[in-house]
């Protein structure tokens, strides 16, 4: 083994567990892996950073910004409220309407927006039909998910297969090549989605009702007039934690502040929110020592609130955040964004601590109080995704809301626009890459998106994160480590014949995927199945599809892919939830593509 190879599987083995254990944003982890391995020697700088000019990046940009003027423009708020609808409450019906319909529209569009715009169309639905987000919540990412294996843009995974093809001097694949194996796939799952998962999907209320009635059962307390601990600070007043309970949140004037500081200066007639230490507690501290204090009898015990000026808003903190690895208090969502943090939850638990040392991570559920309009200032921000609709989720009315349905000339040519990627690409007629930059050109020049909205619209974690990890699997070829790595997984499966190696390239790339994310997976198993199909003389192509297609199959885990860890917090599902139901799904879909594979591309 040369000291090339050594060091590149150190890396590889480094940057694996730096992954697995969050130390850093996907992008930090595999940019600095990628510095790495170019330091030390085993790839030329030329080479490493050769991944970020690759077509594959433009192509998704531009897909990116296509799916925002989309949204924008009302396209997917339209379909959501279509496919939804009003007439059934039951969960199998909705299902049929719902797993098909987006899988059909993520296998044209990216399935991050299709997957936000649906959470709170489908939270909202199932709040006034009385049934448990959670039996739908995790089919839709699954369904998304399903959707992407059908078409060359149907994910960034088959985009960047589809380059790596090419600059490997081989055909990339034609618009619809990956159908002849995503739609049976899509099919078979779609199935499952919707006559078995509602049998083994938890039912559990939606978080925000939880936190609602956790908030009606804090013990509040009152600063009457006069108190001498009026104009000092938490701190001083020494009220932070009394006997076993600790000082949640303050009410001032309708207005919520939480994190509480220990430099918050108390006001007369501020309301104090005390909540337990190991949980919520049915009688109040004792008072004896407090004479500050008042128990605050009156009711409701919900905190009041201006309805007009105030919102409940609920957001999932992405992975790449600034949010990940600040306290809460770190964090400064009030001077930020307007917006107080009245709960979090992780892996569907609530936290029952004081808030303001507890530090996020990405997947984190937010629930904050905020002023209006928050979904319309913030929708796109970088650091987390909402999962509420526009009026949030408090107690306004609906009719008080002001709903803004854009539509008419922006709708039809946000369409359009798509219609005519997705045309031109199929009859050969452009690249992607082409195709989708001239696409955004015409939603600027009709002003259906402007240029600093574009911007904000692209996920650029996403493309660091691929163009990084283009780069680590260059090193992994030059090096000779796909190679070595290879002929490790020849020796396990090539006695069986090639349908085993391909059987064994599929499963080691599903476990990447839950490790690495899914363009991480595919960049570095690339030149793996390249080598091994040099190596025995294996038609490389069926590989290639089949590494492409698994590499999206990430069903087992909330944290391999996106829209997975979208829906977990929302969904109040438990991480187990997530094998539970999502691994049958998974040995169906291999099942699928092992059969398959060889029969349309033989090996």
């Amino acid at each position: 083994m040369s000291i090339d190879v050594l060091i590149i599987l150190i890396v590889l083995v480094l940057t694996f567990l730096a992954l697995a254990v969050d130390l850093w944003s996907p992008d930090a982890i595999l940019l600095t892996a990628l510095a790495i391995v170019t330091v030390s020697g085993v790839i030329s700088l030329e080479d490493a950073f050769l991944g970020f000019g690759n077509t594959t990046l433009l192509a998704l940009g531009s897909l990116y910004v296509v799916g925002a003027a989309l949204r924008e423009s009302g396209a997917l708020d339209r379909a959501s409220r279509f496919i939804l609808g009003e007439e059934t409450r039951s969960i199998q019906r909705i299902l049929l309407r719902l797993c098909p319909s987006v899988s059909v529209y993520s296998a044209f569009l990216n399935n991050t927006p299709i997957v936000a715009m649906g959470i709170p169309a489908i939270r909202s639905w199932a709040q006034k039909k009385g049934i448990p987000v959670s039996k739908l919540l995790m089919p839709l990412s699954y369904a998304a998910i399903l959707g992407g294996l059908c078409t060359l843009i149907g994910t960034s995974t088959n985009l960047i297969a589809h380059g790596l093809l090419e600059s490997h001097g081989l055909e990339g694949f034609s618009f619809f090549e990956l159908a002849w194996v995503g739609v049976p796939c899509a099919i078979a799952g779609l199935l499952y989605l919707v006559f078995i998962s509602p049998s083994v999907t938890p039912a559990r209320r939606d978080i925000r009702y939880q936190e609602e009635r956790n908030r009606e059962l804090l013990v509040e307390l009152e600063i009457v007039e006069g108190a001498p601990v009026i104009g000092q600070t938490i701190e001083q007043a020494g009220i932070a934690n009394i006997s076993e309970f600790y000082l949640s949140r303050i009410n001032r004037n309708g207005q919520e502040i939480a994190p509480v500081t220990d430099e918050e200066k108390l006001r007369a007639g501020d309301h104090l929110f005390y909540a337990a230490q190991g949980g919520i507690a049915a009688k109040a501290p004792r008072l004896d020592d407090y004479p500050s204090l008042r128990l605050a009898y009156q009711p409701p015990r919900r905190i009041q609130r201006s309805e007009r000026d105030r919102e409940l808003h609920q957001v999932v903190v992405k992975e790449g955040s600034r949010l990940v690895g600040a306290t809460v208090g770190e964090a400064k969502l009030l001077e930020r964004f307007g917006a107080a943090v009245t709960g979090v939850r992780r892996k569907g638990k609530r936290i029952d601590q004081p808030l303001g040392e507890f530090v996020l991570h990405a997947g984190d559920v937010l629930l904050l109080d905020t002023g209006r309009g928050f979904r319309g200032a913030y929708e796109d921000t970088e650091d987390f995704f909402l999962t509420s609709e526009a009026g949030g989720e408090g107690p306004a009315a609906p009719e008080d809301i002001i709903e803004h349905r854009p539509g008419g000339k922006d709708l039809y040519i946000s369409v359009g626009v798509l219609l005519a990627i997705v045309g031109s690409v199929a009859a050969g007629l452009l690249h992607i890459a082409l195709a989708g930059i001239l696409g955004v050109a015409v939603l600027l020049v009709f002003n259906i998106i402007e240029a600093g909205e574009a911007r904000k619209s692209v996920d650029w974690t996403v493309l660091i994160v691929i163009g990084a990890a283009l780069g680590l699997g260059k090193a992994m070829e030059v090096s000779g480590a796909a190679a070595l790595l290879g002929e490790g997984l020849l020796e396990l499966t090539s006695a069986y014949g090639p349908r085993t190696v391909l059987a064994g390239a599929v499963i080691v790339t599903v476990v990447l995927t839950e490790i690495i994310t899914n363009n991480g997976a595919i960049a570095l198993m690339f030149p793996v199945v390249i080598s091994i199909a040099e190596t025995q003389g294996i038609e490389a192509r069926g590989l290639v599809v089949g590494i492409t297609l698994a590499a999206s199959m990430s069903l087992i885990t909330p944290i391999g892919y996106q829209t997975n860890l979208m829906v977990y917090g929302p969904g109040n599902y438990k991480f187990t939830d997530f094998f539970k139901v999502g691994f049958p799904l998974q040995i169906t879909l291999w099942t699928v593509v092992i059969i398959l594979i060889p029969i349309i591309w033989p090996m």
